[in-house]
């Protein structure tokens, strides 16, 4: 038995002057070779239940993971296989990582699944594929009603606890036929198992034979929510990167989290990022802005990933909208800046008006959020009666602002998509 990683590992220091940082608990299995060389590592998310895996859940631990200051102790420059909510693939956040990076685990879906549903996913698997993502499935992709869907396959994992030993030719031999995907042996137990499967010229393996998961307690650094959403107005109104990067200078928290993401393997780069205004440059306003949003709404209060960052970021984009089509562009700004930084109180655990101290923001918009007064406290009355269902307030202030029902509600649902992908097409 050849034991690999069996230990916990921890976080490495945190830089002087950082300061306290949130736990991320990210399980860890080596996948090996026929050599029992590590290949790669499937990762786990700890700090979630396996049932309750959503798309944002995948989002945070891959973010996680990639912005963990060890992440080089984690994986090192082995692949990286992650496990796929169907949900999660049209994620912004896949557009932040290099794909030679990643492999994407996806899961066949079940038993009553009809035709249609599984036709309605090729689109999407042909996608990642043409952006350079690796998929790999379960041994259900073998099933008749998948075979359109064997093309898209680069692994397929034969899990070892669920068939007869007898059958495992049959299935590597379907396998190879059919597809052009390599072979992961899974939940390999015994030295039987692999001595069986490597007869069959299987030459991955995971298992508990080689190596139980173990747990990394990753640190993540995370800066001040006001901060990260200075950051995301300063993209939105795409200023300079000379702006952008005095913001960075002044958060070492910030640039902190920024430069170790960009430097992490899962980024891609052949050579290290070192200059604030480089990491700009490298990234782009549209990645930049993902990355905060990320960074904003994985950040983890209590053991859980909190909604209210993500509230935040749905009121700012409804107002930016509505506020676009009766207000200049800089105002139009001005009502993404009330929206996002409306549950600012929350988000900090302080009054409003202690929360805006720090921040210089326009006189109009501190009057919307601390008075409900000025030209954008109609928009913001407008939002929260949506998210209230007050019909009222709702008639009251789109009356005021003559926007039409379902101009109002088109905003909404475009808000709520653009929030939900953590995507920005930056006008």
């Amino acid at each position: 038995m050849n034991s690999v990683n069996k230990t916990a590992t921890s976080a490495p220091s945190l830089p002087e002057g950082i300061p306290d940082a949130s736990v991320s608990m990210i399980g860890r299995q080596a996948i090996l070779n026929e050599r029992r060389e590590v290949y790669g590592y499937e990762l786990f998310d700890r700090s979630t239940a396996i049932d309750a895996h959503t798309a944002a859940s995948d989002a945070a631990m891959l973010f996680n993971a990639l912005s963990y200051a060890g992440t080089e102790a984690l994986v090192g420059r082995k692949l990286v296989f992650i496990n796929c909510t169907h949900e999660s693939l049209a994620g912004g956040h896949l557009e932040l990582i290099h794909p030679d990076k990643v492999v994407l685990e996806i899961s066949t879906l079940g038993e009553n699944v009809t035709p249609n549903e599984i036709a309605a996913c090729i689109p999407i698997f042909e996608s990642l594929r043409q952006r350079g993502f690796r998929l790999a499935f379960d041994q259900n992709l073998l099933r008749r009603a998948y075979v359109n869907w064997l093309p898209m396959a680069s692994y397929i994992k034969l899990d070892m606890l669920t068939f007869p030993i007898d059958n495992a030719q049959a299935l590597v031999k379907f396998a190879r036929t059919h597809t052009i995907a390599q072979i992961i042996a899974e939940k390999v137990e015994t030295q039987a198992q692999f001595e069986h499967m490597h007869a069959l010229g299987v030459k991955l393996f995971q298992g508990f034979w080689f190596a139980r998961p173990d747990v990394v307690q990753a640190k993540m650094v995370r800066p001040s929510q006001a901060t990260i959403m200075q950051l995301l107005n300063l993209v939105r109104s795409q200023s300079s990167t000379a702006e952008i990067e005095e913001l960075l200078k002044k958060d070492p928290t910030l640039s902190f989290n920024l430069l170790r993401f960009i430097n992490s393997s899962g980024f891609g780069l052949s050579c290290e990022i070192t200059s604030f205004r480089h990491a700009v440059m490298i990234l782009g306003l549209k990645k930049l802005f993902r990355w905060a949003a990320l960074l904003m709404t994985t950040s983890r209060a209590g053991g859980s990933a909190p909604a209210v960052g993500q509230t935040a970021v749905v009121r700012g984009r409804l107002m930016e909208l509505l506020a676009t089509e009766m207000l200049p562009p800089e105002e139009s700004d001005n009502a993404f800046v009330v929206g996002v930084f409306s549950l600012l109180d929350v988000i900090l655990g302080i009054p409003m008006e202690k929360a805006l101290e720090s921040i210089a923001l326009p006189q109009s918009v501190a009057e919307a959020l601390l008075h409900r007064t000025g030209p954008y406290a109609p928009f913001l009355e407008l939002v929260l009666a949506c998210e209230t269902g007050d019909e009222v307030t709702f008639a009251r202030n789109s009356d005021a602002l003559h926007l039409s029902n379902h101009q109002v509600n088109w905003a909404h649902l475009q808000a709520l998509a653009w929030a939900d992908n953590l995507s920005s097409d930056n006008g």
